[in-house]
């Protein structure tokens, strides 16, 4: 597995690759060792630096999506939700074919994600239509929603 830190508007990023794929991107990384050359690593750097530049709306990577069967189908039903617009957990839970009900297993899932931005799971709010917990921290998923559609929130 190779690793890559990277600044962003939301804080440090720190990027995950392995057999070429993008296994995760965890929040809050501090800046450590040296710059690990890998091209999959640079189109992932290149790709959010575009995103949070205003200049890309979709992603294009090889991603690793290791879960249960359940968080899979959750973490491909939140890459469908349109740039600047969001989806409640109930409303993924029913175009999953599932009852509302069950929509704190599709926040757990959400939450599983481990590639939050390419896998917009910031774009999944309360049935109330208010922001809710997000692994990243609220703060992070008001600033990524904000960047995709000014004033939403």
């Amino acid at each position: 597995m190779k690793t890559r830190w990277m600044d962003s508007p939301i804080g440090g990023l720190r990027l995950h690759v392995s057999a070429g794929l993008l296994t995760a991107i965890d929040f809050g990384a501090e800046v450590r060792g040296t710059r690990v050359a890998d091209p999959l690593l640079d189109q992932a750097e290149q790709q959010l630096t575009e995103y949070f530049n205003g200049e890309r709306t979709e992603f294009d990577l090889p991603l690793a999506n290791d879960g249960t069967e359940f968080q899979q189908k959750v973490w491909n039903e939140i890459s469908r939700i349109p740039f600047g617009e969001t989806a409640s957990y109930g409303a993924i839970a029913q175009r999953l074919g599932y009852e509302p009900g069950i929509s704190r297993a599709v926040g757990a899932a959400n939450g599983a994600n481990p590639i939050p931005i390419i896998v917009p799971c910031h774009r999944v709010i309360g049935g109330s239509g208010k922001l809710t917990g997000y692994a990243g921290g609220v703060d992070r998923k008001r600033t990524l929603l904000a960047l995709e559609n000014p004033g939403l929130f």
